[in-house]
């Protein structure tokens, strides 16, 4: 079983591509780049449009090696019948042999985009950076019809999925040879993602998402000689008086991520109790009773009382998961955590992230979570539609919620309960951060459908509702 999903960097790409070219003949690659990106718009007109022959594609061709593997594409597609019209944006520079094949099969070159069924994007490829450039933003601009992007949509980073200006949306995108950053970064831009394999010998990926069936097979469960204790007890301090429901959130989160024991320690464990009686609950971290994991944060407060308790925490040599208002905390004092030997796990949105680091996450989130990781040596969840988990001297793991359903108050409470469940079972951190992430997002979506198949706004609650259907559907894909 494949645990991860790899993600590769332009550079990377392009040293693969290096070593592949000496081992096949010339122009192979693009051929089975081309041949690939053919094979999916077929299948796309079809889906779309009942037929292939008979309908019309669009090529936008740059100068580049992607603007060769459209050209290519187009002249197979001319061979099944396909009108094919391709628009230059720099004639001078066009792949010359791609062209050529173009013409000879019947494809015909024009200015403008026309009236097709699917227009191919094919403007720059891994080498690109910046935004579209004017008369490509403007074409662009135009389409009206799904876009199928040549390895990724124009205009948007490889490395980063950042989006600086007029970029290509596509409704997919045909990666060659391997998926890059972008893929996973800047979901929105790419829509659906095929792989086309071109014979890559990529190196161990330094960004990768681990896979649903891996997670459903690593999920903790019960055993044989397994009781309430040896599954992990977790201990929950969150809410207040004031936040009554980040107790109820937190502590439902590390519920139902495992069979274990959850203990609650603060003043919302009449509330806590009231929604999970089988909690164990107390008035104080030191009355709380032995447990293997603390999660501290979702509505602590921010008070003296507050960082009593989060010093309280941070002093033993348990895995810790610290959020929300735990961090607001360790902004004033982030020696709490930075010398410490236990797992910590710090699980900011983008405002807590520049409010720990006193700068922007920017468009390189990638290296700004491993750079905050390394630094403090502690395991970073940064929190977005594609979530990053960073630990010292690790790949990065990124998860791709496919939505942003979870995007609601209250969602990142139940997201640390189910980290705490986790890392109280003995799961690695780095991995019980991504592991849950993965969770969290698919519960999120099955609660926005709910058996439908279209979704509506939720709440945290029903979120909360959906991670043992989540778990679930992941244990049964790792069966």
């Amino acid at each position: 079983m494949s645990v991860h999903r790899g993600y590769f960097t332009a550079d990377e790409v392009r040293a693969a591509e290096a070593e592949l070219f000496t081992r096949v003949p010339e122009g192979m690659p693009m051929q089975r780049a081309a041949h690939g990106l053919a094979t999916i718009v077929a299948s796309e007109l079809r889906a779309r449009t009942g037929g292939i022959a008979g309908r019309a594609v669009t090529l936008l061709v740059g100068s580049g090696d992607n603007g060769g593997d459209s050209l290519w594409a187009g002249a197979k597609l001319r061979r099944r019948g396909v009108e094919v019209t391709a628009v230059l944006l720099d004639p001078a520079r066009a792949h010359a042999k791609g062209l050529a094949a173009l013409r000879a099969s019947g494809g015909r070159v024009r200015e403008e985009v026309g009236a097709p069924d699917l227009v191919v994007d094919g403007i720059v490829g891994i080498s690109g950076r910046g935004p579209l450039r004017p008369r490509a933003a403007e074409l662009v601009a135009g389409v009206s019809v799904p876009i199928v992007a040549a390895d990724l949509p124009s205009g948007v980073d490889p490395d980063t999925g950042a989006v600086a200006g007029p970029a290509v949306r596509a409704a997919v995108t045909v990666a060659f040879g391997a998926y890059k950053p972008v893929h996973a970064l800047a979901a929105p831009w790419c829509g659906r993602i095929e792989l086309v394999p071109i014979g890559l010998e990529l190196p161990e990926p330094e960004l990768a998402a681990l896979e649903p069936a891996e997670i459903g097979a690593r999920w903790p469960v019960p055993g044989p000689t397994d009781d309430k204790y040896t599954q992990g007890v977790t201990g929950i301090c969150a809410g207040s008086e004031t936040y009554p429901g980040a107790a109820v959130l937190c502590t439902g989160g590390a519920v139902a991520a495992t069979s274990g024991m959850v203990r609650y320690a603060g003043t919302g464990a009449s509330q806590v109790l009231t929604h999970f009686p089988e909690v164990i609950a107390a008035q104080s971290v030191s009355d709380t009773g032995r447990v293997q994991s603390w999660v501290f944060g979702p509505g602590s407060g921010t008070d003296a009382a507050a960082r009593e308790r989060l010093e309280q925490i941070l002093a033993t040599d348990l895995p810790t998961v610290v959020d929300a208002d735990g961090l607001t905390l360790l902004t004033a004092a982030p020696d709490l955590v930075r010398g410490r030997t236990a797992p910590t796990v710090l699980t900011p949105h983008a405002g807590e992230f520049a409010r720990l680091t006193g700068q922007e996450v920017g468009p390189d989130r990638i290296g700004a979570v491993r750079d905050l990781a390394e630094k403090w040596q502690v395991t970073v969840l940064l929190k977005g539609r594609a979530t990053l988990v960073a630990a010292p001297g690790r790949p990065v793991f990124v998860n791709e919620a496919g939505g942003s359903w979870a995007a609601t108050a209250g969602a990142g409470d139940v997201l640390s309960g189910v980290i705490g469940g986790l890392l109280a079972a003995g799961c690695d951190s780095a991995w019980s951060a991504a592991a849950a992430a993965r969770v969290h997002a698919l519960a999120a979506n099955l609660a926005a459908h709910e058996n439908h198949p279209t979704a509506a706004p939720i709440s945290a609650t029903p979120l909360l509702g959906h991670v043992r259907a989540a778990i679930r559907t992941l244990r049964s894909l790792g069966e």
